[in-house]
Formats: structure tokens, C-alpha cells, sequence
């Protein structure tokens, strides 16, 4: 009986995730978050039997190209194909028997060839019949396309040089290391009006970065993508790395050059949606929208004229992590930020929507099936390597998603803090400099989940496009092309540049464990980005990088360089960002200034725009400090106004004895950090 009662009292109670103890308010939507790692743990069973994840990523291996002893064989997945013939240069692009594919079930096609058929550099495609029509389809698993530049017609190639690529350098990746973000496009990365390509920016633009200190670089626009203006999201070919560039060596020598250098290589992964082209694209493969799509409107993104992919389909769940594994594997990419997270989480794309309560992300519009598919992509990236990392780009908010699986989050290991770019934007844009709330600005770029963190950023390539403006651009605007000489004196440039620095310090100081730049930005690259398009009449004047005015030393764009580079400096060989607790020491609304600390590290900001404080005492312990960067120094374009070599000591006030004062000098519009100092005590 009393064995009975014991067994009865201490009967196991289902652990509750950690995501919840930490925050309360999710408990009433626990049977939600748990029944989506049930249907991921399921999900995992029913794809990989007795295997585990990383072999079950592996369809590159099976399908595409690949040796045999007596030649290749090539196969594809056509569900709904009725006849599918190889095409190409070898036969006059005719279909033919002796290059008919034979269905060998379960959806998929195969042809054996001998050796001679098929020669490094050779062009083909797949002829595809189906009831009712057939229609010329680049292979879906291709690793390489080409366009030909004069009738533009895309061609899968087959690559095939006689000497593989030779690693030399290993990654230097680290777990949990902050990140640096160097966000970059190769083709725009070039000065001269063209499209730049992989071998000109490992030569020209890594040994940049790495002098300004920035230790992750960002790609975008990697995959095949038809059209160069899309930046890269309207992608075609998504286990090829796009020809415009260069060939996929000379991709391999940029990322093992980066390597030798200390950097991480992470790209843009765009698994939200594809283009809907069907002859170079995936749009009607095998005769059907269906194949990889959703049919009807679920599969169509109304603001982005692309089909949606179905994520509760197994044979599309095999491609796209197969499709991680790819690029983490035969390019060795150090990971991925995930492109349109919003619009796969939510049945209407987040559209229009203001996620203003947990109920907003725990609603029938929430799609499991794209939940499923974030926890098994996190859950396979870390499995293959450790040392990855995985970004989300969100904009509702959704709680967990850069928590861990185990915790019971989606498994990313940071989210793109995308309300900080978006506020500082609303208040240059909307307020006056003597209306901008310095509390505020302290709330947006500290504010993030505890459990999670994020890459937080005032600009990336989102506020540079055609139609928006930089940073930069909205400070000094049509300035920009007069008075940026050094001997041609500036109020707004002075404002402009003062203004930009105290932005881009705030939002470092706040990161939440990550730091992100678009290439350029750092020295206030002039103007906005526009590709080749028919609005500018295939204009590449603005779809480059101008380096050569940051070089100029009678401009004034250096200083904002050289800044950038001293900012990045401090807070990698101090380790700041790993320093989670960010301490409010002190805003005054009505003086504009603001004082919060990081570790050792005190920030201190005076956003009035026309009032300097003398003596201005900022309440904190007992302390000595010195200043270790200020925006107001020369070099930067500042005026000199704050004495550097003295120390500065934190002394008690008469009528305050219990509290300590810090007393600097504040001049308007201008931002300093300093360096906690031990302190002897005297006897």
C-alpha cells in the first residue's frame, strides 16, 4: 500500500521547455510549442528510417551527375514526366532513344552514358514530355549553369576540369564567437560599371575586410539566379553557384583564402520561395506547378511574383536539406542566413500584419510545416558542422526561433535584429534632432529576447536600394556631392557625419551578440544601389562599389572609415559583445545624453545638437576610467574637444555622499567609451 502511494506521488511530470520558464507568457501556448517538436521528431522518423539526418541530406550525391565505371549517370526527380530525353551540343539539342531516361520508379529518372559522351564544358538540358506537353527544363539538381551573352538562353554545363580543387586552409570558425558581419554582394563588390566577379573581390575586397576587423563575411546572391537584378531571392538553380561570377573554383579559392585569413564565409540561403521561370527555374518541372510548390494561391507569393515551396512534402524536405549539406559541405561555407523567415512561418506571408501578442504567432496562420522544416535545417547545419551558424530573418518577433531545439525554439542560432534599421530610419526621417528621444534609442537597440540572440545592425542592403536611402544619404543628401572636400566647410556634412558615427557606436554597443555592415556603409558610400534594369537603361553606375573616395584623403569619407575600423577594433580585442549584461546608468531627455555599460566598458552619448555640458556627472560606483574612443577625435572628423589623456575618477558628491559622480565634458553631438581602471587603495 505504501509502496503504492510512493510510486503514486513521485509519478515523472513532462518536463516543461526551458523556453517557457523563461518566459511565462508563452504557458498558455505550451501544447502549441510541443506538438510542433512532436511533428519534427516524427517528421525526422518517417524521413530518415534507421539513419540519421546528415546521411539522409545527401540527394546531391544521388541526383545530378555522377561517375560510374563505365561513364555517368545522370538522374532526376519527375513525378508527373511521362518521357524525359538528355539534349545537348552532343546530339544537336534533339530528342533522341539513345538518350532517353528510363523510369526507375518512385518518381525518378535515369540514363547511363559512356565516358566520351559528356566533355568538361559541355552544354545540356532535359527535354521533358508529360501529358499534354513537353517543354526544354534545366536539371534541378545541376551544380552549374551558364547564360550565353548574346541570345541569353541558360544551359546547364557540365563541370568536369582534370584537376579538383585543394583545400589549404581549415575554417576558423568558433562556436559562440561574436560575429563581425561584413555583408557583401560579388557582383556590385567591383568599382568599374560591370559585374565584378569572384577571383576581383578575393583579390580586392577580403584584404578590406580584414582590416576593418570584421571577422564573418556575408555573401549574397550566390545560387543561380536568372535575373541579376532580383539581388539574388528569385533563385533558379539552387545547388549552383551562379556562372556571372566566375567558375565554382574560383569560389572554393575565395572561401580557403578567407579562411587563411581568419574570416568565416556565410551566405544568403533563400529556401522562402523560387523564381517561377519553368525553363531555367523549377516553375513547371515535370508539367506541374505541384512538384515543389504548393498549387492555387498557397503556392504563390503575392508581393514577391514567386511560387512557395510545400514544406510538408518529404521528396521537397530531401531537396532543400540536401541543398544546406551541399553548400556546407563541397564549398564549406561556415553557414547561412535564412532569407524570408516571415514569409514562410505564416500562411499570409505576415503581409500587412502587426504582431502585437503571442496569440499572432500560435494561430491556425502559423504553419507547422515550415516550423518543421527550421527545426530540422538548424538540427542538420549543427549536426554537420558544429561550428555553423544560422541566422533567421524575421520581422514578427516569433518567440524561440533563435533558441535552442532542446529548450524548445526553432534551433537558430540568431535572428536579424530588423527593428533597429527600421527605427533609426523613422526618427531621422520624422523628428527633429532635438526632439530624438535618447530612452528610446536605448529601449530599441538593447531590446531583444534573453534567451535569444541577434545580429543587430543600422543599415544593411535593405535600406540601400533603389527607392530608399542610406544612412548617410539622409543626413547630408544632395550635400554629398559638394561639400564632402575636407577645405569646403559643412554644417550639414558636420551634422551628417557626427550623426553617423553616434548611430553606428549605439548600435554595436547594444548588440545582442552580433554586428552586421553592408559593404560600403562603413564610410558612407554615397548614393543607393540599382541594378541594371530597364527604368535606368541597363545601368551599372549604381550597382558598384566607388572605393577610391574612401581613399582619397581630401574627402571626408576616410574619416568615417577609419572610424568604423577603430570602433570594430575596440570591441573585438576587448571581447565587449560577449559581455550579455548591457547596464542603464543614466538618460537625461531633456539633455540628450544617455549612459549605459557594458562589462568594463562605460558609453556615454551627447545627442544634444547644439548644447555641450561641462562637468556633466553621470551617477556610478566608486571608479577610475580613461577614454578609449570618442567620436569628437580629428582623425574621425571630429573637432578635438575632449581631453583623452586624463583620467577620469568617479568621486562622491557633497550632497550626495553615497553616490559617485563620473564628470566629463559633453560636447554636443558626440559619443565617447571608456575603459574601467583599477583603483590602489590608499591608506
Amino acid at each position: 500500500m505504501f509502496f503504492f502511494l510512493f510510486l503514486k506521488e513521485t509519478k515523472p511530470v513532462m518536463k516543461t521547455f526551458q523556453l517557457i520558464e523563461n518566459d511565462p507568457w508563452l504557458k498558455p501556448h505550451e501544447g502549441i510549442i510541443a506538438s510542433w517538436h512532436k511533428l519534427a521528431k516524427a517528421k525526422e522518423k518517417e524521413l530518415t528510417g534507421n539513419q540519421d539526418l546528415p546521411s539522409f541530406a545527401l540527394g546531391h550525391l544521388y541526383y545530378g551527375v555522377h561517375p560510374t565505371e563505365k561513364g555517368w549517370v545522370l538522374r532526376e526527380w519527375a513525378p508527373n514526366a511521362t518521357v524525359i530525353y538528355l539534349i545537348g551540343d552532343f546530339n544537336q539539342w534533339q530528342d533522341s532513344d539513345s538518350f532517353r531516361f528510363q523510369n526507375i520508379g518512385n518518381g525518378v529518372w535515369e540514363l547511363e552514358l559512356d565516358k566520351d559522351i559528356l566533355k568538361h564544358k559541355d552544354l545540356y538540358a532535359l527535354s521533358v514530355h508529360w501529358d499534354g506537353g513537353s517543354g526544354k527544363r534545366i536539371p534541378a539538381w545541376v551544380h552549374r549553369v551558364v547564360q550565353d551573352p548574346e541570345t541569353l538562353i541558360f544551359n546547364a554545363q557540365f563541370w568536369n576540369p582534370e584537376e579538383s580543387f585543394t583545400w589549404e586552409n581549415s575554417s576558423p570558425a568558433k562556436k559562440g564567437e561574436p560575429l563581425f558581419i561584413y555583408e557583401a554582394h560579388i557582383g556590385m563588390a567591383g568599382e568599374d560599371e560591370k559585374v565584378s566577379s569572384f577571383d576581383e573581390f578575393r583579390r580586392n575586397v577580403l584584404p578590406r575586410v580584414v582590416k576593418g576587423g570584421y571577422n564573418t563575411i556575408q555573401l549574397m546572391a550566390i545560387p543561380e539566379h536568372p535575373y541579376y537584378g532580383s539581388f539574388g531571392y528569385h533563385v533558379s538553380s539552387f545547388f549552383a553557384a551562379s556562372s556571372r561570377f566566375g567558375t565554382p573554383e574560383e569560389l572554393k579559392q575565395l572561401i580557403d583564402e578567407a579562411h587563411g585569413y581568419g574570416l568565416r564565409i556565410i551566405i544568403d540561403l533563400v529556401h522562402s520561395h523560387a523564381v517561377r521561370n519553368e525553363i531555367e527555374g523549377l516553375g513547371c518541372f515535370d508539367g506541374t506547378r505541384w512538384q515543389f510548390f504548393h498549387d492555387g494561391p498557397k503556392g504563390e507569393h503575392p508581393a514577391w511574383d514567386s511560387y512557395c515551396f510545400n514544406y510538408g512534402k518529404n521528396e521537397v524536405l530531401h531537396f532543400l536539406l540536401s541543398n544546406i549539406r551541399y553548400w556546407l559541405d563541397e564549398f564549406r561555407f561556415d553557414g547561412f542566413r535564412f532569407d524570408g523567415v516571415t514569409s514562410m512561418l505564416y500562411l499570409d506571408h505576415g503581409l500587412g500584419k502587426c504582431f502585437s501578442c503571442y496569440a499572432d504567432y500560435f494561430s491556425p496562420n502559423t504553419d507547422p510545416e515550415a516550423v518543421i522544416y527550421f527545426i530540422l535545417a538548424n538540427k542538420l547545419i549543427h549536426a554537420v558542422n558544429p561550428n555553423a551558424v544560422s541566422i533567421a530573418e524575421d520581422m514578427s518577433g516569433m518567440p524561440g526561433l533563435a533558441a535552442s531545439i532542446s529548450s524548445g525554439g526553432f534551433g537558430f542560432d540568431f535572428r536579424m535584429s530588423m527593428g533597429v534599421p527600421d527605427y533609426w530610419i523613422k526618427v531621422i526621417k520624422e523628428l527633429p534632432d532635438e526632439a530624438w528621444n535618447v530612452g528610446q534609442i536605448f529601449h530599441e537597440i538593447t531590446s531583444h529576447r534573453s534567451d535569444e540572440k541577434v545580429v543587430s545592425y543600422s543599415e544593411s542592403h535593405d535600406q540601400a536600394l533603389v527607392g530608399d536611402k542610406t544612412i548617410i544619404f539622409r543626413l547630408i543628401d544632395k550635400e554629398m556631392y559638394f561639400s564632402m572636400r575636407k577645405d569646403q566647410p559643412s554644417l550639414i556634412v558636420d551634422r551628417g557625419i557626427a550623426l553617423h558615427k553616434m548611430i553606428r557606436l549605439a548600435t554595436l554597443a547594444g548588440a545582442g551578440g552580433a554586428y552586421l555592415n553592408f559593404m560600403g556603409n562603413e564610410f558612407g558610400h554615397p548614393e543607393w544601389i540599382d541594378f541594371p534594369r530597364p527604368g535606368n537603361n541597363w545601368s551599372y553606375k549604381h550597382a558598384r562599389r566607388i572605393w577610391s573616395i574612401e581613399a582619397d584623403k581630401e574627402l571626408r569619407f576616410h574619416q568615417l572609415g577609419d572610424f568604423d575600423e577603430a570602433m570594430i577594433k575596440l570591441f573585438r580585442d576587448n571581447n565587449i559583445l560577449k559581455t550579455t549584461e548591457i547596464i542603464h546608468r543614466f538618460d537625461n531627455q531633456q539633455d540628450q545624453v544617455l549612459a549605459f555599460s557594458r562589462g568594463d566598458y562605460l558609453f556615454v552619448f551627447n545627442f544634444n545638437p547644439v548644447t555641450s555640458f561641462t562637468g556633466y556627472g553621470i551617477p556610478m560606483e566608486a571608479s577610475k576610467y580613461k577614454i578609449v574612443l570618442t567620436t569628437d577625435d580629428p582623425q574621425f572628423g571630429g573637432f578635438d574637444r575632449i581631453d583623452t589623456s586624463s583620467a577620469y575618477y568617479a568621486l562622491p558628491q557633497f550632497h550626495h555622499a553615497d553616490t559617485y559622480f563620473l564628470n566629463l565634458y559633453l560636447p554636443a553631438r558626440t559619443a565617447m567609451v571608456l575603459e574601467k581602471m583599477s583603483i590602489k587603495r590608499i591608506r
